[in-house]
């Protein structure tokens, strides 16, 4: 697997992932904001993939740096890559790339009594990473529960 800044190519790529998780996060696939937010993001050098051998996208990342504040916008790993390291690859490399402490680093996720928060293992996920739960935030665009997750960065 290769993790890589993402090219306008990979706009497919990033709508094939999008399907993937419509039920979690709410329509995107034929809703032309998430294209132009997909797009905005690898206009600026803000939108990571990681390619499978095979030139699939195992995964996708939307970052965004307003230093002290960083935000991970968008992060899916494809079902077929989920529990192989794709996502902490896309993470380390955000890391590497675009944080630079002191700061933090938030990311709004699946609340707890979402259906995403356990079959994604997204909560367990961010909290591997060193993310902690914080306050509540306004529901996804399907009705479900979020929550934020922070990161102090040194």
């Amino acid at each position: 697997m290769i993790v890589r800044l993402a090219g306008e190519q990979d706009l497919a790529g990033f709508i094939a992932l999008a399907a993937q998780v419509e039920d979690w996060f709410g329509p995107m696939v034929k809703e032309p904001g998430f294209h132009r937010a997909v797009e905005e993001h690898i206009g600026r050098s803000q939108a990571l993939v990681a390619e499978a051998p095979d030139g699939h996208l195992a995964g996708g990342l939307l970052f965004g740096a307003e230093p002290p504040a960083y935000h991970v916008h968008w992060l899916v790993v494809s079902e077929k890559a989920r529990g192989t390291g794709t996502g902490r690859a896309l993470m380390a490399d955000a890391f590497r790339r675009y944080v630079r402490g002191p700061g933090t680093v938030e990311v709004i996720t699946f609340g707890d009594d979402h259906p995403g928060a356990v079959d994604s293992g997204a909560r367990v996920f961010y909290e591997r990473l060193g993310f902690t739960p914080a306050e509540a935030a306004e529901p996804g665009p399907e009705g479900g529960s979020r929550q934020v997750y922070r990161r102090a960065v040194a």
